[in-house]
């Protein structure tokens, strides 16, 4: 037996205790795991429910549906509006709230139609240290948080992935495109549009991870892990990234020499207001 095989037989069977449950599924390795370990507990009983919208990444719905073909569990894709919320369009330190909370609000509607089924969401123990909104608006909604409960943190989420067979078990956490896009600076579809064509065209050079995050004045900050940025920084590729992300309708390009750090625009919230901003 494995050191990771008694934590996830406990979420198994914690899962199992539920009933009937729908999983956010975003395809992340966080809701794989609980979708995963959903399906072993009751494949009768689970259904993975993954959010469409601008601000989810062409890819990452793709990914969406193969991880869960893999897993065997049912999946479903629900339209979310969030877009039409001024709350979350005016993009102040809340956005991620009202984001959750259309989102939630459509799974409820499926939990209702499969049984009053429980919600589950793949936030884990490490997730509870960051500020996270939306860990507010799921707490709301009832939505229950087995991965966090079992103190199973990022790691161990890894491993249970690996161990589970998931393709993704090794696959960058990428957050939602709208997690790009600076405080204060309006959410509107063409921005995300244009975060997800540059990060796109970033992964078709070979990047690994990237983030490329909007400032005012369609300003672009390309975030790359450190060890790659010596070839971001190469001419003929820095050159072919400007023409590129002019083209596409920015309008001013920088690199940010710290490499990428994923959650960075919180750190402004946490310096300038603490852990209540």
């Amino acid at each position: 037996m494995t050191l990771i095989e008694p934590i996830a037989q406990k979420l198994i069977q914690r899962i199992g205790q539920m009933g009937r449950v729908v999983v956010a599924f975003s395809g992340g390795v966080d809701s794989s795991v609980v979708a995963a370990a959903a399906q072993q507990a009751d494949a009768s009983s689970c259904t993975a429910v993954t959010a469409q919208s601008p601000s989810v990444a062409s890819w990452q719905i793709d990914l969406a549906k193969r991880v869960a073909s893999e897993i065997g569990i049912p999946h479903r894709l629900v339209q979310t509006h969030e877009g039409q919320l001024q709350q979350y369009v005016r993009n102040d330190q809340q956005r991620c709230f009202y984001c959750k909370q259309t989102l939630y609000q459509s799974l409820a509607a499926v939990a209702e139609a499969s049984g009053d089924a429980i919600i589950l969401s793949g936030t884990n123990s490490d997730d509870m240290g960051d500020y996270r909104p939306g860990i507010e608006a799921g707490r709301l909604a009832n939505v229950q948080t087995p991965l966090a409960d079992l103190g199973i943190d990022k790691h161990q989420v890894r491993q249970l992935a690996a161990h589970f067979g998931l393709s993704n078990h090794d696959v960058p956490a990428s957050p939602c495109l709208a997690s790009r896009i600076v405080y204060g600076v309006a959410v509107t579809p063409e921005r995300l549009r244009r975060v997800e064509l540059a990060e796109d065209w970033l992964r078709e050079q070979g990047f690994s991870d990237c983030r490329v995050r909007v400032h005012e004045n369609e300003l672009a900050r390309i975030e790359v892990p450190k060890p790659e940025m010596p070839r971001l920084l190469s001419p003929e590729l820095a050159l072919d990234l400007s023409s590129y992300l002019t083209e596409i309708g920015f309008q001013f390009l920088t690199i940010d020499l710290q490499g990428l750090r994923s959650g960075n625009l919180n750190q402004v919230l946490v310096s300038i207001g603490g852990n209540n901003p």
